[in-house]
């Protein structure tokens, strides 16, 4: 018991110091990469727990409802992560494309990654793409799944041990619980900036431009301040994180990989128009799933950033137009009603069009314009699984 009192009370850098080192991170990236253990095994008694989690999760990835199965996603991906780590590094590792709006990609410990819709609808080149795969990978390559569960082990053992003391001895142990407690996240964040600079080094020898790491957390701040005006509240960038954040800050991180992206080679094509051909085909379904996250502001950066970088087309005018009917304010639904027909004259072909425009003019008080948009529909999908519905709207 003595030596659990003296540990209980020393201070946090020692605290810290018991439960490992931390990785050694900000330290400047250069261009030679680590020597890569291909077809790694399992050693140790934790790294087989962390597989067998890690292999069952990847069952359910493989059949959930949510997996994108059409033929060539998946393969696109795996093309660009290899472009950016290399093919000896990415032959290894399974990618399943998930169906889930928001932005993030993941990396396990036996090698697979699942990369959601929202990632792929956000990013607007290969190389804005790869820059977050290249992070995830850098976490498998330095075995990160298993040094964070190791450090969170050592630290929940820590604190549950200081309070058992604590109550057989009456002292107030909550302040040296809440140390070693941040210390996990700081752990945390310390392992992210390290996936950062290696992913950076990914980069800058893939021929992907090395500044756009930076330019993705860019991207994200300015849709996270558009999402919190069109909610009328303020941008809340800050550059430090706070005690139990698991990341580093978006502004943090764009501003140390655009210091260090300034001292490595500029690299070459982003490949945007590459990219933009291999989404064409799930801009639609992607587009779908954003609008139905009820983030107006959010949702309209989105739309403007895309079709900066090529038009308003028809799918993007047509997803604006179902931006503004699913918000509802009575000029909403007029706004809706113009980008509807713009979406038409543009070339948008689905029948679907005159059901959402004629549910627009309906709710907007324009009864007779609503029940013709209707009628076309029922005309072009008289068997359609909702026909029954819009037919009592018409013969109200």
């Amino acid at each position: 018991m003595w030596h659990l009192s003296r540990f209980a009370l020393c201070g946090a850098g020692s605290i810290l110091a018991l439960l490992g080192p931390s990785p050694a991170s900000g330290a400047e990236p250069g261009l030679e990469l680590p020597t890569y253990t291909r077809a790694y095994e399992p050693r140790t008694v934790d790294e087989r727990g962390v597989w067998m989690e890690a292999d069952e999760a990847e069952r359910g990835l493989r059949d959930s409802p949510l997996r994108i199965r059409e033929a060539g996603l998946e393969a696109y991906l795996r093309e660009v992560l290899c472009r950016e780590v290399g093919t000896e590094r990415c032959a290894g590792v399974r990618i399943y494309a998930m169906e889930i709006p928001g932005f993030n990609a993941s990396m396990m410990a036996n090698g697979t990654m699942q990369v959601w819709s929202g990632l792929l609808l956000r990013s607007r080149s290969e190389a804005e793409l790869a820059a977050v795969l290249g992070h995830e990978f850098a976490h498998f390559e330095l075995r990160h799944s298993l040094t964070g569960f190791q450090q969170r082990r050592r630290a929940t053992d820590a604190i549950a041990w200081i309070g058992v003391w604590g109550a057989l001895t009456n002292r107030d142990t909550s302040s040296t619980q809440s140390i070693i407690e941040r210390g996990i996240y700081r752990y945390g964040r310390e392992q992210e900036t390290d996936a950062d600079l290696l992913g950076l080094q990914y980069a800058a020898l893939s021929g992907y431009p090395a500044s756009t790491p930076s330019e993705v957390w860019k991207n994200l701040m300015a849709e996270e301040d558009a999402s919190a005006a069109g909610r009328n509240q303020k941008p809340k960038q800050k550059y430090t994180a706070g005690y139990f954040d698991s990341h580093p800050t978006h502004l943090k991180r764009s501003i140390y990989l655009a210091e260090a992206a300034a001292k490595m080679p500029p690299g070459g094509d982003a490949r945007a128009k590459e990219y933009r051909a291999a989404m064409a085909p799930y801009l639609p379904r992607f587009l779908a799933a954003q609008i139905k996250r009820n983030d107006f502001g959010g949702t309209e950066h989105i739309l403007q950033s895309l079709a900066a970088d090529s038009g308003w087309g028809p799918d993007l005018l047509f997803a604006r137009a179902e931006l503004y009917r699913t918000r509802g304010n009575p000029r909403d639904l007029q706004v809706a009603a113009q980008y509807y027909r713009e979406a038409r004259a543009a070339g948008y072909m689905g029948a679907e069009l005159d059901r959402n425009l004629g549910l627009a003019l309906l709710r907007n008080g324009q009864a007779d314009e609503g029940r013709q948009s209707l009628n076309t529909y029922l005309t072009a999908m008289p068997e359609a699984s909702d026909a029954k519905m819009i037919r009592a709207l018409v013969a109200n």
